[in-house]
């Protein structure tokens, strides 16, 4: 009888064994397993807090099938459900659960980038944050004023603040996140650009200085004449002079502007209409690239007063309001040898004091 006993109980003890062999045998073959996947890659976002459960009906829902309680106990065992990082992800075909539970714990994540480009205005910005896939949405319908506070800054108007350039995210970031970048880097750049300053420039802040800059950066594309343009500003801003900027004005007309500047335009005011008000306008007309920071606060020391496109991205100064007149009608209008196409010309006024005189505006 105790022999009997004996053999049940070895039996079932082997039989124990053998079905868990099987068990840790079948699910060390599903960990290591690749999972079939519809496409080469499929990305997959980890939000922050998410459990290992979240996670496995995260990868169910982007298209990477998993067994959802197989995961939690591959996770749960192996320790590395505490080391899980949010963050953008990339299943590759050949992937196996293990290898994609590995790389959430690395914190291996797939990068993106997206460029504000130098010149755009505030709202090309947030364009390009809303068509792009991998940027999670989460300011529609916050206002400029709420969003500026929330950055801890004490202007209210948006423009310019956000500095041009290309910044790497990883899918799932939300707009905000870029925006805090690009405001913190265009904060950073505009007071190491500022304590670079040159004495006696008629702009009194940084802040001054950036909205001098956007003009500066719509002005002229050419590197060259940058701090040059920025000196025709710099002397008119120091004698009073309408700045007379064709910028600020396509800025102050926002939708209205169809691509083309008419007289009434000219003399329709608005906040930033640089023919009707004087000195610079109240807030930057777009994102100034570093150059036109520099050239900003370190403009070129000449005594031009006026320039006119040449029709070929650069731009041809002048002293006086004669031989400017000269240069639109070469440039401009078409009537002297070698004349380059431009723009239309708009009939303008200049603000110089005492006894303003007729003439095409500096960048006309």
């Amino acid at each position: 009888m105790k022999k009997r006993l004996f053999f049940y109980v070895l039996w079932f003890f082997l039989l124990v064994v053998l079905a868990a062999a099987g068990a840790v045998g079948s699910a060390w073959y599903w960990m290591h397993r690749p999972i079939p996947l519809a496409a080469d890659k499929i990305d997959f976002v980890v939000d922050p807090g998410s459990s290992p459960r979240t996670v496995a009906r995260t990868l169910n829902q982007a298209g990477v099938p998993v067994w959802e309680p197989g995961f939690v106990w591959m996770a749960r065992l192996s320790e590395l459900d505490k080391q899980m990082k949010a963050g953008g992800y990339q299943a590759h075909n050949g992937d196996s659960p293990w290898r994609l539970l590995q790389r959430l714990a690395r914190g291996d994540m797939t990068q993106r980038q997206i460029t504000f480009v130098e010149g755009w205005t505030y709202r090309q910005i947030r364009q390009a944050l809303r068509a792009n896939p991998d940027v999670k949405q989460t300011l529609d319908g916050v206002s400029d004023e709420a969003l500026m506070e929330r950055l801890g800054s004490s202007i209210k108007h948006p423009e310019g603040l956000f500095f041009p350039d290309t910044y790497i995210f990883t899918p799932g970031s939300t707009d905000f996140d870029l925006l805090r970048r690009a405001y913190e880097e265009g904060q950073r750049i505009l007071q190491d650009t500022w304590a670079q300053r040159q004495p006696d420039l008629p702009v009194k802040t940084a802040y001054e200085a950036l909205v001098l800059a956007s003009i500066v950066e719509k002005e002229t594309g050419h590197g060259p004449d940058r701090r040059r343009v920025a000196g025709v500003f710099t002397n008119r801003l120091k004698v009073g002079m309408l700045l007379q900027t064709d910028p600020t004005v396509i800025y102050g007309m926002g939708e209205a502007y169809q691509g083309r500047i008419r007289k009434r335009d000219l003399q329709t005011d608005t906040p930033w209409n640089t023919y009707t008000r004087p000195g610079l306008p109240p807030t930057p007309i777009a994102a100034a690239g570093r150059a036109a920071l520099l050239a900003a606060v370190q403009p070129e020391q000449h005594k031009f007063l006026y320039f006119v496109s040449r029709g070929n991205g650069t731009s041809e100064f002048s002293a006086s309001l004669s031989e400017h007149n000269r240069n639109v009608s070469r440039y401009v209008l078409g009537q002297g040898r070698n004349a380059a196409p431009g723009p239309e010309p708009a009939a303008q006024q200049a603000a110089q004091p005492p006894a303003p005189e007729p003439e095409q505006g500096p960048d006309q």
